[in-house]
C-alpha cells in the first residue's frame, strides 16, 4: 500500500492531523505513519491530545524537544531524514505554521517526497512572526496546498502558484469541534471552576511579541483584570508565558484581581468545554480565532494582525491590537450582549478530513472516486 506520513509537533497540530488519519483509516486504502516530533513535549501540551482525539500513540517520536527556532528545526530535520529514508512515504502531510511543519517541509524537498500541506496559504503579511516566514516556505515547497478559506487561495494566487496545485477542501480543525463538542460539554469542568454558561470569559496569549516584553505583557494583564471585575477571566497559562510570567514577577500586581484566574495548560476536550460555553474568548491564537468563529463567541484577538481574515469578515472575531483601553471597552461590548455576530464559512462543516483523503488517494493511487458537490479543484478542473 502507499503510504502517507503525518507528522505532528506542537498543541495545534494534533486538532488538524487526527481527523485527517481517522478518515484515511476509515477508506482504508493508504498505510499511514504517525510521526511525533517532541516540539511539545508536556503531558499537557501533547500526551493528553491523544488521548482526547482517540489518536493512536505515534508510531515514532522524534524527541526534539526545546530550543531556540534554529535548534528545534534542525533537530526534527536531522532525525526525520533518518526516517525518511528507512520508511520511504510516498507522501508527507504537514499542517499549520509551526517549527515541525517547517522542518519536515525541509526535508521531504531534499529526499524528493511529495508533500501536503494542510492549512496552505494563510498569511498574516507580517514577517516579524515566526509563523509568517514557516508558512511562506512551507508552502513554496508543496506540492499539494491545502486551503481553509478562499482568501488563502487568492493569497497563493497573488504569488504566483499554479492552479492545479491549490486545493479549497475547508477548516480540518472544525471536523474536531464539531465530533467532540457535544461530549466536551457534558463534563462537569464548568461547575468544578464555579462557572456559569456565558457568564465568564476565556483567555490564551503566547506570542513573542505579547509575553516577551514585559511591559506590554503588564499592559495586557490589566486588561484582563479590569474585565475580570466584570466576568471570571480563565486564563490557561502555557509554559512559554508562565516563563516569561515569573520572569517579570507578575503574580505580584495581579493579587488585586481575584477573577483573573491562571489555570495550567488544559486538555483538548476540558478546554472545549470551557471555549464553547464562554462569553467571550481572548486570544493571539489564529486556531483559537477559527474556534470562536465556528462556536458563535464573540472574540478579541490581542494582536495587530491575523492571518485568518475570514474570522473578521465572516466570523465573530475583532482585531484589538494590546492597547487596554480598547480591550476593555470591546469586551465590555461584548459581555453585554452586544458583541460581534458571524457565519460560519464555506466548507467548514466538518467534512474537510474527507475531502484531504479523497485528494490523497486519487495523488497516489489514481482514484476518480470524488464526488460533487464537495469535489475539491484537481488538476486546476
Amino acid at each position: 500500500m502507499k503510504t502517507v506520513l503525518h507528522v505532528v509537533g506542537a498543541r495545534p497540530n494534533f486538532m488538524k492531523v487526527a481527523p485527517i488519519y481517522r478518515a484515511i483509516a476509515e477508506r482504508g486504502r493508504l498505510q499511514q505513519i504517525l510521526v511525533h516530533t517532541g516540539q511539545h513535549y508536556d503531558v499537557k501540551m501533547s500526551d493528553v491530545f491523544f488521548t482526547d482525539l482517540k489518536l493512536p500513540p505515534p508510531d515514532i517520536h522524534l524527541g526534539a524537544g526545546s530550543g531556540s527556532h534554529a535548534e528545534q528545526t534542525a533537530k526534527v530535520m536531522v532525525e526525520l531524514e533518518k526516517v525518511c529514508a528507512g520508511e520511504r512515504p510516498d507522501l508527507i502531510s504537514v499542517v499549520g505554521d509551526v517549527n515541525s511543519t517547517l522542518a519536515a517541509s525541509l526535508v521531504a524537498a531534499k529526499a524528493l517526497i511529495p508533500l501536503a500541506h494542510v492549512e496552505a496559504g494563510l498569511r498574516s503579511n507580517d514577517r516579524t512572526m515566526p509563523e509568517e516566514i514557516n508558512r511562506i516556505v512551507t508552502d513554496r515547497l508543496a506540492d499539494f496546498l491545502l486551503t481553509p478559506s478562499t482568501d488563502a487561495d487568492e493569497n497563493l494566487r497573488r504569488e504566483g502558484v499554479d492552479e492545479a496545485r491549490i486545493f479549497f477542501v475547508g477548516n480540518v480543525m472544525i471536523d474536531s469541534l464539531l465530533t467532540f463538542r457535544e461530549r466536551a460539554q457534558k463534563l462537569p469542568t464548568l461547575a468544578q471552576m464555579g462557572l456559569l454558561p456565558r457568564r465568564y470569559a476565556v483567555c490564551t496569549m503566547h506570542r513573542p511579541s505579547n509575553v516577551d516584553d514585559p511591559e506590554t505583557l503588564y499592559d495586557l494583564l490589566g486588561a484582563l483584570g479590569e474585565i475580570s471585575r466584570i466576568v471570571p477571566v480563565i486564563f490557561p497559562v502555557h509554559p512559554r508565558t508562565r516563563k516569561f510570567l515569573s520572569a517579570a514577577d507578575a503574580p505580584r500586581p495581579l493579587a488585586e484581581f481575584p477573577e483573573l484566574r491562571l489555570i495550567d495548560p488544559m486538555g483538548y476536550l476540558e478546554f472545549l468545554s470551557l471555549t464553547s460555553q464562554a462569553g467571550l474568548i481572548l486570544t493571539d491564537s489564529g486556531g483559537l480565532q477559527e474556534e470562536a468563529t465556528a462556536l458563535d463567541v464573540p472574540c478579541l484577538t490581542l494582536r495587530k494582525n491575523t492571518e485568518r481574515p475570514v474570522t473578521v469578515t465572516l466570523g465573530t472575531n475583532i482585531i484589538v491590537g494590546t492597547d487596554p483601553g480598547r480591550i476593555v471597552a470591546e469586551a465590555t461590548k461584548a459581555l453585554s450582549g452586544n458583541g460581534k455576530k458571524g457565519r460560519l464559512p464555506d466548507r467548514w462543516d466538518g467534512r474537510t478530513a474527507a475531502r484531504i483523503a479523497e485528494i490523497f488517494e486519487r495523488a497516489l493511487l489514481g482514484s476518480a472516486s470524488i464526488s460533487e458537490p464537495d469535489r475539491p479543484r484537481l488538476n486546476g478542473a
